[in-house]
């Protein structure tokens, strides 16, 4: 079951029943299908389909705490630095054998969980949320669930909905909300919830387009680091009409070198389709509308192109990582 982006919050009436807020997790959604029938039997799967227990032995062991025979919807997270990290998780996600074990000790995983579809052997899809959640909360009170069992924190108050947004997007691997009606039924594939990631107003340097300089499709963007490089740090969505006709006018062919000579680009974060790109003079400000989801400075979704800034300079922009 998967979730329709939305840049605010909805209204009451958008979902069936009165409307749940949880966190939306910067991590891997997973299903956990707890041992059933054969003991030891446990599976995680991504959302794709992979199974992936085997690269998260500290899961599967924890499991045996688990009742037979339950599936748990939730979010995989890894702590790494005294903080979740979305570099670790994907360490771990891609390690097997020792290397799994050894970064089992190092770079704990943890799964949130928000919905259960099996209990017990029977499924739970046309039941509404409410009950399904209270079969979670039963769960984690009877068994007497902690770490790496984490029952995801959820509320009905639209304003502490928004202090969420507005103050747990700080910490990493929070980038929003997730919001579910209390008497939906569990659809898979079908996006009929509802998610909305917190969003920030910020300043970088426009270093190169797809398309043409006459006609911009796309801006490839960076920032300066520490030494005065230019570092990638993303790309935007699809620009059109006044905004890409205005860039046309504004934009430099570069001169005989750039930072970005060889560099090669791909369409999205984690693809190896590679993306053409014109290469311009890294002299102009855009502001952008982006998300809290980075990876090492690098944003990992697209960001939205607000305006050109002509009375900022490149010196003016946040440093690369800031």
């Amino acid at each position: 079951m998967l979730a329709l982006a939305r840049d605010s919050l909805p209204a009451a009436s958008a979902l069936p029943g009165e409307l749940i807020y949880q966190p939306k997790w910067d991590g891997y959604r997973a299903l956990l299908f707890t041992a059933c029938p054969a003991p030891g039997a446990v599976r995680l799967q991504t959302r794709r389909g992979n199974l992936i227990q085997d690269r998260f032995p500290d899961l599967r062991g924890a499991a045996a705490d688990l009742p037979e025979c339950w599936v748990l919807d939730g979010e995989l997270v890894v702590w790494a630095g005294g903080s979740m990290s979305f570099e670790a998780l994907q360490r771990r996600a891609a390690a097997g054998g020792r290397a799994a074990a050894r970064f089992a000790e190092t770079m704990p995983a943890h799964f949130v969980v928000f919905d259960v579809l099996q209990a017990d052997g029977q499924q739970l899809l046309q039941q509404p949320y409410s009950d399904r959640h209270t079969r979670l909360e039963t769960l984690f009170a009877e068994h007497h669930l902690a770490a790496p069992w984490t029952l995801c924190p959820q509320t009905t108050d639209l304003t502490v909905a928004q202090e969420w947004l507005n103050t747990w997007t700080e910490v990493p691997a929070i980038e929003g909300l997730v919001i579910r009606g209390s008497r939906q039924r569990y659809q898979p594939g079908a996006r009929t919830m509802i998610k909305v990631r917190r969003r920030n107003t910020t300043e970088v340097i426009i270093g190169g387009v797809t398309g043409s300089l006459g006609s911009p499709q796309a801006l490839v963007l960076g920032r300066l680091d520490q030494a005065g490089v230019l570092r990638a740090v993303g790309r935007s969505t699809p620009i059109a009409g006044a905004a890409a006709r205005q860039l046309a006018g504004e934009l430099t062919p570069t001169g005989t070198t750039h930072p970005w000579e060889g560099i090669r680009f791909r369409a999205s974060w984690g693809s190896r389709t590679p993306l053409h790109v014109v290469l311009v003079e890294p002299n102009l400000v855009a502001e952008v509308v982006a998300d809290t989801a980075q990876d090492r400075g690098v944003w990992r979704h697209p960001v939205r192109f607000a305006r050109l800034r002509l009375d900022v300079t490149v010196g003016d922009v946040p440093t690369f990582g800031a």
